[in-house]
């Protein structure tokens, strides 16, 4: 009988996560990883920290070099996949050479969202989306020169916080009226605004781009709607990203704000799975496509495929949750950012603190602020969908972990 061949396209976060739990799971095929980059899979949340401070060391690697050939899977990198048959199970790949398959999971991620005015100026204009883009980013953050960030969300404000440490005056030019809006309540953005002003950083909020110019010197102006500019020595922009379907829309497969696929991460074709940046899911609360860009959500989509392909019961997932690490603070989120009542355990000012997002007196969301060891029992209790006072939620007296043992 011949053995079964499981392909994986997209060597990042979640097509490594799904190599190693396929293997771990039992799975005794070939299982080839083919990915586009020439790198090793490697973390990207640390691009915009560790890769910029800390450019000697190794940039986060998800398994050690010694990993793929010791779980006899197979690496295709610096490969690109041109085109899936599904119906002959096969791809063409860049090379020339062809891959059959009898079960694909695609995770080709997402791409940035481009910005036309900006991309014009041609040199010194930067996104961060890959190694190689840490790269080309950390050789222009010198002691001394000025970046203008646009674009206030998480990789915004955490290039700001590298910006500082290395002695880089940074400008951030941020279009909505606040910091970090689609994943942060007002109470964190305000606080986070103020430190990173009081760190140097010039915020400017609620003010669009509207032009952008190259002078003979090399410098760059940007001018914002209401006519104030701003120069700088080089420009970084992060507006977003978008899902990479176009193997999938190629193939036939349902897109619907991302490559759709269901809690199996199984796509619209039974031998074809998804997970990661690329995908989108039903949110049973609201029956939207959701989409979720983080680290977890990549890696529980990725162990689900694993799960499905091998036809085993799919693993329980817990509470949404991400992190970032910006002006000394270690913040991490789970559950509902969008809670309309938010209370403090602890004192911000202080970079202690918890927050507890309420939502008609049930907790439904969570942030820690350098307080990471309370977040596992914050999100068994916004699992349970404990109604608590905020009051005792608030009280450092009552243990987080008794609370959430108490509740049924």
């Amino acid at each position: 009988m011949t053995e079964a061949v499981f392909v994986i396209v997209g060597a990042g976060q979640a097509g490594a996560m799904a190599a190693a739990e396929l293997r771990q799971q039992g799975f005794t095929g070939q299982l080839i990883l083919i990915g586009a980059e020439p790198h090793l899979p490697y973390e990207r949340p640390p691009l915009s920290k560790d890769a910029l401070l800390q450019p000697e060391r190794p940039h986060c690697p998800i398994f050690a070099d010694t990993f793929y050939q010791q779980q006899a899977i197979t690496l295709k990198l610096g490969v690109s996949v041109l085109a899936i048959d599904p119906a002959a199970h096969q791809l063409q790949l860049s090379d020339g050479s062809t891959q059959a398959f009898d079960k694909l999971l695609l995770t080709p991620g997402a791409t940035v969202r481009r910005l036309p005015l900006l991309d014009q100026l041609g040199d010194d204009v930067y996104t961060l989306r890959s190694l190689d883009d840490a790269h080309r980013l950390r050789a222009a953050l010198r002691p001394g020169q000025r970046v203008l960030l646009v674009g206030g969300g998480v990789i915004g404000m955490e290039l700001a916080a590298s910006a500082c440490e290395l002695g880089v005056h940074a400008s951030v030019i941020e279009c909505s009226p606040s910091i970090m809006a689609r994943c942060a309540p007002p109470l964190l953005r305000d606080f986070l605004t103020d430190l990173h002003r009081q760190r140097g950083v010039a915020v400017r909020l609620g003010q669009p781009l509207v032009a952008a110019q190259r002078h003979a010197s090399g410098d760059i102006t940007l001018t914002l709607a209401n006519g104030q500019q701003l120069t700088g020595d080089a420009v970084v922009y992060g507006i977003g990203v978008i899902p990479d379907t176009t193997l999938a829309e190629q193939a036939g497969l349902a897109v619907a704000q991302g490559i759709v696929i269901d809690p199996s991460s199984r796509t619209s074709h039974p031998d074809i799975y998804a997970a990661g940046d690329a995908c989108c899911q039903i949110d049973p609360a609201s029956g939207q496509h959701l989409r979720r860009e983080t680290w977890e959500s990549a890696k529980n989509q990725a162990v689900a495929a694993a799960h499905a392909m091998l036809g085993l019961p799919l693993p329980v997932v817990d509470v949404p949750w991400f992190w970032t690490d910006q002006c000394g603070l270690n913040i991490q989120f789970a559950g509902d950012m969008q809670a309309p009542e938010w209370g403090v355990r602890g004192e911000l000012a202080q970079g202690q603190a918890v927050l507890f997002g309420l939502n008609d007196g049930v907790l439904t969301g969570a942030i820690t602020v350098n307080q990471g060891r309370e977040m596992r029992s914050a999100r068994q209790l916004i699992a349970k969908q404990a109604r608590l006072p905020l009051a005792v939620l608030q009280d450092p007296a009552h243990s987080l972990r008794n609370l959430a043992r108490q509740i049924e």
